[in-house]
């Protein structure tokens, strides 16, 4: 007995060094509180950044899969995470290790992080390289890099030549498209032997109407365009060598750079700005002269055209930062928060919660935003994102659901950083900041966020924007202070087909 004591009191003995030795650790490395921010004579003189490239707080996107949100009312919400599909889901219970993992990664983006640490843990116990058999089923290797050769053979490596630009078409593409240049369009196959062939109007079509309609597709929805290459090599050829269709892309008003504002447009609230009073901030004061015309505009696009993006319009539309509209910039946050243990029970340990809320971006074309700050899922949200509804639950002059979430946003404006505002950062990386203001808690309150476009995954470009900065303005004291940005996680873009292709508000 006494032998059993003196195992026990040594075990306590040992906690308490550790619980001490991890207390003196974290004191050690926690950050310092900042200072107040300094005011200013002028309200919206807010802080701004290094010109530098603002740090990424989440690098490891090369397995970021956006969504797809369908029309509110249809079979399912978004593609993957349909409440009928959750419950064929659930109903079916995992097995397998990689069934687990799949289901932890499915619960995972949906934020709910107590269920998928659940579900990782199960899979690694029924195969402890159930990850690496992911990557294998969803991202192959061979997607991703080029096998390397096998170690067995000797070979002598090549010397270092010059690296290639990233955005430079490899040759074998090159060569492939131009043995389509002399393909026509094809009309089916014959069913049925003796039978009469299929009449294809499309195929007799003359190439200049044929690229007036991929036009009017591409500037309708890019998606559907570029899905059109996978038709028939013709069209494939016109898809991937046509810069006409490409520069209407890039030039119109609808989803290219004519579309993008450099200065504020509205202000704060949605009202107009009058033409005859200068924006207020002071950055835009000096952005203000000379002010960017739609001629300077152009010129700057030539510039970038023939500097940047080798003379070539879709490369410029890929890759050149811009803003979508026909989606939502959502980030999935969490945090940890104690609980609270049961007074009835004697426990060792106390209860801890995990807290997960969503920060919703929408943007609209004339320059205003709607923000918004919930822990409702994104089924539930993104059909609600709209002006109308935000007027509806103004000041909660109506509560009726689902769209009683809207009760939370707030209005505000956006712009992107013209490239005369960062004259020492790269011609390619200079208009990739954008400024958004909405208003407060407050009528005395305006927040500002300073956001740098990015692109996560494969691919897809532009779906991503890294937090750089986030203040609060009061305009009675005239100071400025700063939030914390700890919890906070990049917003990723996800289409929801309800907002429409040529939505202008």
């Amino acid at each position: 007995m006494e032998d059993s004591n003196a195992e026990l009191e040594s075990f306590r003995q040992k906690w308490r060094e550790e619980v001490q030795a991890r207390a003196r650790s974290c004191g050690n490395t926690e950050l310092p509180q900042s200072t107040a921010p300094s005011s200013s004579r002028r309200p919206p003189a807010a802080p701004r950044i290094p010109s530098g490239k603002v740090q990424d707080v989440q690098e490891e996107n090369g397995y970021f899969v956006p969504m797809t949100f369908t029309e509110p009312g249809t079979a399912s919400h978004a593609e993957g995470s349909s409440e009928a599909d959750n419950t064929k889901l659930e109903s079916k219970e995992p097995k397998t290790a990689l069934e687990h993992y799949e289901k932890a990664v499915e619960r995972e983006s949906l934020g709910s992080l107590g269920d998928s640490l659940s579900l990782y843990r199960k899979a690694f116990k029924l195969d402890h390289k159930v990850d690496q058999k992911y990557r294998n089923k969803h991202f192959p290797p061979s997607l991703n890099a080029p096998k390397l050769a096998s170690a067995t053979q000797d070979t002598v490596l090549p010397a270092p030549t010059a690296e290639r630009p990233v955005d430079a078409t490899p040759s074998t593409i090159n060569q492939l498209l131009a043995g389509f240049a002399n393909l026509s369009i094809e009309p089916a196959m014959h069913t049925v032997e003796g039978t009469p062939a299929l009449p294809c109007p499309i195929a007799d079509l003359p190439s200049e109407i044929l690229i007036h309609i991929f036009q009017e597709v591409a500037i309708l929805d890019v998606a559907a365009f570029a899905k059109l290459a996978q038709v028939c090599k013709h069209m494939a050829f016109l898809v991937a060598t046509e810069e006409s269709i490409w520069k209407a892309i890039c030039q119109g008003t609808e989803v290219g750079f004519a579309g993008m504002h450099y200065e504020w447009q509205r202000g704060v609230l949605g009202e107009p700005l009058e033409p005859d009073i200068p924006d207020s901030s002071e950055e835009s004061a000096e952005l203000a002269t000379p002010a960017i015309t739609t001629i300077s505009r152009d010129t700057i696009t030539d510039a970038l055209l023939r500097g940047v993006y080798r003379s070539s319009w879709q490369q410029m539309f890929r890759l050149r930062p811009r803003i979508r509209f026909n989606g939502c910039y959502i980030s999935t946050n969490n945090y940890i928060r104690p609980g609270q243990a049961s007074a009835n029970q004697l426990t060792w340990n106390s209860p801890v919660h995990i807290v997960t809320y969503y920060r919703y971006l929408r943007f609209f074309r004339d320059g205003t935003l709607i923000s918004l700050l919930s822990t409702s899922e994104p089924t539930e949200v993104v059909h609600h994102l709209s002006k109308e509804l935000l007027v509806a639950h103004r000041n909660k002059k109506s509560s009726h659901l689902p769209s009683a979430v809207m009760e939370s946003a707030l209005r505000g404006r956006w712009r992107i950083s013209p490239i005369n505002e960062h004259p020492d950062v790269d011609l390619k990386d200079a208009e990739g900041h954008l400024c958004v203001e909405t208003e407060g808690v407050g009528p005395k309150y305006v927040y500002r966020v300073d956001l740098s476009l990015r692109s996560a995954g494969k691919g897809a470009m532009n779906n991503k924007l890294v937090c750089g900065g986030f203040w609060s303005y009061n305009k009675l004291t005239d100071d400025w202070a700063e939030f914390s940005r700890r919890n906070e996680k990049p917003l990723f873009w996800s289409r929801v087909r309800s907002y429409g292709k040529r939505e202008l508000s």
